[in-house]
């Protein structure tokens, strides 16, 4: 039977219900084991081909009717939901009325949802309905058996994935080597290892960059795809695997230890997602006092998520305040976190429209770019032509991740319409916007408490 046909409504229902206990009673009894810190397990930096849950994972979006109602158009509402894999085949998963987080209607109001595979699929529980999930889409069922809707799954891009470095900026990274970094390590094809140090220092910037987390079904809260960008390496701008979670105070976003994202802008592992920066250094007096603080505003995946937000202090592991320069560094948690088209402008040398909203076209390659060869050198076009062959997909690979203990010493219309969205002021998840322009129809593109971050 096809994976999205319905299901007789007393057979659903009773699935539903034999899920809803079995989740039920597996989450009573993780409740009343001892606390433990389990092994991360594997993280992989490639779609596995092993793994069914992955196939699962994703954000789905659709108009169901209200159970009970008539079929009306106007009893309909938009549902978004947000699906990932953990220990075993368990399942956890959020729904939203109104949209994803960071769309204009999306409502803040969350509802958490359990549920176990079985097969092909999974079965949701937890909130009015049982929630029938296949690769492509949702099911979602009444409690009287009917369906109520389907939710078709999004892949949403970031308006600022691709985007090239404005006049006057940096360059720091787009694949060929590691020339501004110290301790920097490249990946076989082209992309940047976590654990580095940008080795120009910067007092006041903006920074763009491209990261892509691990997946790690097994791992979770801050075991789970973590890495950061350290400012002046006293800063934190969180980098971790939230998506499908709550707003963290320390997620995806989160200025670490001080304060949470306005909004949860994380996308699924393995997906290319994108961090923009405006750092404002604090200023010093000759005496070396502290007269104004630093100041951070960020977007994640283009949305506002951080705004105009001061730094009274270091934040986690940073280096303690002083009136001397430090340079970035991106962190080292042990987890094979990835990055690609790093570039910084000075705002004391030159001044440019940021966050930089990618070109339609630009945006659909640097999607489309998920796992690429490495960077060839120029050729002549003769002989580039004469070695041409096609890209094959990178091999699927895997990494054993140990904890580990580091500290940061160790955008035309569619364009326009982007723009908006993305420089906007957007101070809460409930006017946060994302550019969805190039997209298909139906579709959107605490730490340890110890000094390790």
């Amino acid at each position: 039977m096809p994976s999205s046909r319905l299901l007789s409504p007393s057979r659903a229902v009773s699935l539903a219900v034999v899920v809803f206990a079995s989740c039920f009673c597996t989450q009573l009894g993780l409740a009343q084991q001892p606390e433990s810190k389990p092994g991360k397990g594997p993280a992989y930096t490639t779609p596995p081909k092993k793994d069914p849950n992955y196939s699962l994972m994703g954000e789905f979006v659709g108009r169901i009717r209200i159970d009970g109602e008539k079929k009306k158009k106007q009893a309909k509402q938009q549902l978004a939901l947000q699906i990932r894999p953990i220990a075993g085949d368990q399942f956890q998963a959020i729904a939203y009325f109104g949209g994803l987080p960071g769309e204009p209607n999306h409502k803040t109001d969350e509802m958490r949802l359990i549920g176990l595979r079985s097969g092909d699929n999974l079965v949701l529980s937890g909130g009015p309905w049982a929630i029938f999930v296949d690769p492509q889409g949702c099911n979602i069922v009444g409690s009287s058996g009917s369906l109520l809707g389907r939710l078709d799954r999004v892949e949403r891009v970031s308006p600022t994935l691709g985007a090239q470095a404005p006049e006057g900026a940096t360059v720091l990274f787009d694949g060929t080597n590691v020339d501004h970094f110290v301790g920097a390590e490249m990946t076989e094809d082209g992309l940047l290892k976590q654990g580095a140090l940008i080795s120009p220092m910067f007092q006041d910037f903006n920074l763009h960059v491209e990261f892509r987390l691990p997946y790690m079904p097994l791992a979770d809260g801050q075991q789970r795809g973590n890495s950061g960008l350290y400012l002046q390496s006293r800063y934190e701008c969180q980098v971790l695997d939230s998506f499908g979670t709550e707003k963290m105070f320390n997620g995806l976003g989160s200025l670490y230890r001080m304060k949470s994202p306005d909004v949860n802008m994380a996308f699924p592992p393995l997906r290319w997602q994108t961090y923009d920066i405006e750092f404002t250094a604090p200023r010093w007096a000759s005496d070396g006092t502290k007269v104004r603080d630093a100041h951070v505003t960020s977007w994640v995946n283009g949305v506002k998520v951080q705004d105009n937000v001061a730094l009274p202090t270091k934040t986690g592991a940073g280096k303690i305040e002083e009136p001397t320069l430090s340079p970035i560094n991106i962190q080292d948690h042990g987890d094979p976190v990835r990055f690609r088209n790093i570039w910084i402008v000075d705002r004391g040398l030159t001044h440019a429209k940021f966050p930089v909203i990618a070109s339609k076209e630009q945006r659909q390659a640097a999607a489309k770019l998920e796992w690429n060869e490495p960077p060839k050198p120029k050729t002549d076009e003769a002989t580039e032509a004469g070695k041409a062959e096609a890209v094959k997909p990178e091999a699927e690979k895997v990494e054993a991740v140990q904890p580990a203990v580091a500290t940061p010493e160790a955008a035309k219309s569619d364009d326009k319409a982007a723009s908006a969205k993305a420089t906007g002021e957007q101070p809460s998840s409930e006017n946060a916007k994302i550019d969805t322009d190039n997209q298909p129809k139906n579709e959107q593109g605490s730490k340890d408490g110890n000094a390790s971050t």
